[in-house]
């Protein structure tokens, strides 16, 4: 029943990734930070509007898009196909109760899958990061971006559909669980923590204003120079990368 909330309730999240659509500095940011550990055939759970899938498909890597939500699917489909190394898009749930047998044609085929902003929406978070390894050929690489700190749960959270808010370390012990090996992890984005935390917690906002994101995008550059300051110690987001 809490899955299907979440695939029922989405009008903020599109909101927002039309948000994000235009904050290119951004994406290419957050792009260039998984990039050195996408490699091969790769597949992206939880694709939403294809706001990173745009950069994977415009650097000519070969890429599967998908979403849990058809109306995401279909968007995906009309926005690329015609592009050479799109592999097309379907509609994946990662914690389907029949996962192994729909998307048996799927499993052990990939180099490379990676999930932005997607296990925080998952009640069964071990079991997504599972399901998710099944589809990795042996050596492939398993890439997790989701949000940190449970401090900074707010009104954002609650409206996007959020369960839970991370750090590296618990993002790391599902890694283990599940037998994949860590080969990477940082936080991401330090001064994002202050925009959400005066936006969500302090003027209660529900959304991200399309203002904020436009000025946020214009100052990436000084953002990532103090990523590199921080050392990726402390950031909005906590990064995982583990190999099969």
């Amino acid at each position: 029943m809490k899955e299907l909330q979440f695939e029922e309730k989405d009008s903020v999240g599109e909101e927002t990734l039309d948000a994000i659509s235009d904050a290119d500095k951004f994406n290419d940011w957050m792009y260039q930070t998984i990039k050195p550990f996408a490699k091969g055939r790769i597949l992206e759970i939880g694709s939403g509007i294809g706001n990173i899938s745009n950069s994977f498909i415009k650097d000519n890597k070969s890429i599967m898009t998908s979403d849990i939500r058809e109306g995401y699917c279909a968007r995906l489909d009309e926005r690329f196909k015609g592009s050479p190394n799109y592999l097309g898009t379907q509609v994946m749930n990662l914690i389907d109760p029949d996962f192994e047998q729909k998307f048996a044609n799927q499993l052990n085929t990939y180099d490379t899958v990676f999930a932005l902003n997607v296990v925080e929406h998952i009640y069964d978070d071990l079991l997504a990061i599972k399901n998710a390894k099944k589809l990795l050929k042996k050596g492939g690489h398993l890439i997790i971006l989701v949000p940190s700190y449970k401090k900074l749960m707010n009104g954002f959270d609650k409206e996007l559909g959020h369960y839970r808010r991370y750090t590296v370390k618990s993002l790391s012990e599902l890694f283990v669980k599940n037998d994949l090996e860590i080969i990477h992890r940082q936080y991401f984005n330090f001064m994002g923590i202050f925009g959400w935390y005066v936006s969500g917690n302090i003027l209660k906002n529900d959304q991200i204003p399309q203002g904020q994101m436009s000025l946020y995008n214009t100052l990436v550059p000084v953002f990532k120079l103090i990523d590199k300051i921080t050392l990726r110690k402390i950031g909005l987001s906590s990064i995982v990368v583990g190999k099969k």
